[in-house]
């Protein structure tokens, strides 16, 4: 079965690279911009795994993280990226029930092995 990834970020050539290399290796992804659009696809299908930046229009990765383990009650896996991988952020998304972080810049090859990791567990 096609396992799914909701991918969240709003650096389009980001992630067409992101989209491209996890199709290749078999995902189903679903790409949105920002926490509007996060909160939308969350009310109609449920992923197998996020990857979400930290730093997004309307809400942040942080309180993706928030809204998904306290409102939503989820406990799927959260990867969070951010190229502001400042301690405070990584361990707020930590503290919230992140299941890891990637600081940008970052290889595909990184992110895919840290997906696959998750989602065998």
């Amino acid at each position: 079965m096609t396992k799914k990834i909701l991918l969240a970020d709003d650096d389009e050539l980001l992630v067409s690279l992101l989209q491209f290399r996890l199709k290749k290796e078999g995902y189903e992804v679903t790409f949105v911009k920002n926490g509007k659009e996060v909160k939308e696809y969350l009310s109609k299908s449920i992923p197998d795994i996020i990857v979400s930046d930290i730093m997004m229009p309307y809400f942040s990765g942080i309180e993706l993280v928030d809204f998904v383990r306290n409102e939503l009650k989820l406990k799927i896996p959260i990867i969070i990226i951010s190229s502001a991988g400042n301690e405070e952020n990584v361990l707020s998304a930590f503290e919230l029930g992140a299941s890891d972080f990637v600081a940008k810049p970052f290889s595909p090859t990184e992110l895919l092995i840290r997906i696959t990791k998750e989602l065998n567990k």
